[in-house]
């Protein structure tokens, strides 16, 4: 399991064809040292096992379903990649309950600064921003305001909600520590609904309840 914060960025060698699987390679000076043949990671939202380590690289297998479902098999050498190792047992939840597994992809329609970049005393560096997504029926779903969702695997609040665009607030922190201030507009990203608003849905079908969008009050009142 992981919980959605980001630990530091990797850049992408390599996507090779390897009989069934393609192959990734990731350089990641600073996470591959620590990490053991057979360890779990999260590469921008998807959970993967490692393979090959060394000190600064890493390998993982993709299988066919992953790469259909996910970004990872549209990036090019140089791309970066969000990485977080798993949480262990006892540490604090930061962010929300991030499991890796990837429900489908989103496409970035906006990256904005909150600031008037023609403004006085204008920094890129400290400035909030504003991310667009738009989603698929099937993933809007998914998604209430106020809510928690992982986004190329970083945990993010759900600000708002167009018909099917969510909008998020992005800290300074969150845009530079990760791999958003490397995309543009039209960027394929990673979605991963909470899996407590997952579990709402499917409660709600259990109850042969009608058909309605989750709200913030109706899982308050339900318990979640």
């Amino acid at each position: 399991m992981f919980t959605g914060i980001i630990e530091q960025t990797g850049t992408l060698i390599s996507l090779e064809s390897r009989g069934g699987v393609r192959r990734i390679t990731v350089e990641a000076p600073g996470i591959a040292d620590r990490l053991r043949e057979g360890d779990s990671l999260a590469v921008s939202g998807v959970c993967l096992t490692a393979l090959d380590v060394d000190p600064k690289y890493f390998h993982a297998d993709v299988a066919q379903e992953t790469l259909d479902l996910t970004s990872l098999g549209a990036l090019e050498p140089g791309s970066k990649v969000n990485l977080e190792l798993p949480m262990a047992a006892g540490s604090p939840l930061g962010g929300h309950v991030v499991q890796g597994h990837v429900d489908g992809t989103g496409t970035l329609t906006a990256l904005d600064p909150v600031n008037d970049p023609a403004g006085p005393g204008f920094d890129r560096k400290t400035t909030d921003w504003r991310l667009q997504v738009k989603l698929s029926e099937d993933l809007r779903k998914w998604m209430v305001h106020k809510g928690s969702v992982a986004i190329d695997g970083i945990s993010l609040t759900i600000a708002g909600i167009d018909g099917d665009e969510i909008s998020l607030a992005i800290l300074p922190l969150t845009y530079w520590r990760t791999n958003l201030h490397s995309l543009a507009p039209g960027a394929q990203v990673n979605i991963e609904a909470d899996v407590l608003v997952k579990l709402a849905l499917a409660q709600m079908r259990e109850r042969k309840q009608p058909e309605f969008e989750l709200t913030e009050a109706w899982l308050v009142a339900n318990g979640y």
